[in-house]
């Protein structure tokens, strides 16, 4: 059964999806852990991109026919969407599917996931890199088929079992362990925030455990992208992929997302496909920093910005728009990203304070301001 503790209130019942049921890890681990998936089902559907397929399905095969699984392989194409999920539903049908396996980025674990929690079959997942914590979490999130980002979904549960290869992690292109960092710093950045003032032991257990995931990532991870393969990688893999997990599954919705996550959903509307998960949420990093410098007078906030532009500067994480292949973007397309940002049901609403649109659009186009600048409410 996967990991999960319900707390009792006086008001409420509070249900925590904290992590998978198994978690294996190693290098050259895939091939002596398909024993394990067997356990889960003999009749597994695999998820996986084109690019994966392309470059895994030959050795997957092998793999999965030594156990004698009867196995067949979809693309989810390009994007956890609408009409991705429907298809892989009706091929899980047609291939009478006992498991499903999400092989991959986050968007292919998001949509492995989702089948298996609309299918009620179990669900394993396995990386191919260490850009998102999507392997560990008990989360999909769903976009539109040009990549823009409609909705979340809560799951059930976490992963039957998650199977980190560290081999098979370090043949992802490098920028995937810089968005990865990306997006697990943001959890300090976010969790503090919106639950840094909790009196709850597990959501204080999390918030600290945030402070320690960007504490790991600032003191390793340059060292650990000069060094693939490496023990000091290997321990930025671990963070991206595992630590950042736990944060959310211990405190619960409240700990996984504030403004950085909030803006990557309005860009995704903007740039599709054109940048990475983590790379938008590192910038939106910076815009919620920026906010609460220009509306609260926060100079924590401004210090903690600086320091992050630095180490932007350092990995190769992206600090303004035009990193994200937007510098040219029109007035009207960045209110449409900030309008998307504040939508009634965004996350960016866990802020302390209320934010407004021509605050959020200063917010966006300041995120490398040397100083603090103030925008009268």
């Amino acid at each position: 059964m996967p990991n999960q503790s319900s707390t009792q209130t006086a008001s409420s019942l509070l249900t925590l999806t904290i992590a998978p049921a198994k978690v294996i890890r190693g290098a050259g681990v895939l091939s002596s852990t398909v024993a394990e998936i067997a356990k889960l089902g003999t009749r597994p559907l695999i998820v996986a991109g084109n690019r994966t397929l392309g470059i895994c399905q030959e050795s997957l095969q092998e793999i999965f026919l030594a156990q004698e699984l009867q196995t067949t392989s979809v693309s989810y194409g390009a994007d956890c969407c609408e009409v991705t999920l429907k298809a892989l539903r009706k091929a899980a049908k047609e291939h009478k599917a006992d498991v499903i396996i999400g092989v991959g980025g986050g968007k292919a674990l998001d949509t492995a996931k989702l089948v298996s929690h609309q299918l009620q079959l179990p669900v394993v997942t396995i990386p191919t890199s260490a850009a998102t914590c999507a392997g560990w979490t008990a989360l999909s999130n769903v976009y539109s088929e040009s990549g823009a980002f409609l909705y979340d979904v809560a799951l059930s549960r976490c992963p039957d079992l998650l199977i980190l290869d560290y081999d098979l992690i370090q043949t992802a292109p490098q920028r995937t362990l810089v968005a990865g960092i990306g997006d697990a710093i943001a959890k300090w950045y976010e969790a503090s925030v919106s639950s840094g003032h909790l009196q709850d032991t597990l959501v204080i257990s999390a918030v600290q455990q945030a402070r320690i995931l960007r504490d790991i990532l600032f003191q390793k991870a340059a060292a650990a992208l000069k060094s693939p393969g490496s023990e000091v990688w290997r321990e930025v893999v671990d963070a991206t992929v595992l630590s950042a997990g736990v944060i959310g599954g211990l405190g619960g919705a409240q700990c996984r997302t504030v403004a950085a996550h909030a803006v990557h959903n309005g860009l995704t509307h903007l740039s599709g496909h054109g940048s990475i998960h983590g790379e938008k949420v590192a910038y939106g990093i910076l815009v919620q920093l920026r906010l609460e410098e220009m509306l609260q007078g926060n100079q924590l906030a401004d210090a903690a910005r600086q320091q992050l532009l630095k180490f932007y500067a350092e990995i190769g994480l992206p600090q303004k728009l035009a990193d994200l292949g937007l510098g040219n973007i029109t007035l009207a397309q960045l209110q449409t990203a900030a309008e998307i940002t504040l939508a009634p049901n965004s996350d960016i609403h866990r802020l302390p304070f209320p934010v407004a649109l021509e605050q959020l659009m200063a917010a966006m186009i300041s995120t490398t301001a040397p100083h603090q600048l103030k925008v009268k409410n």
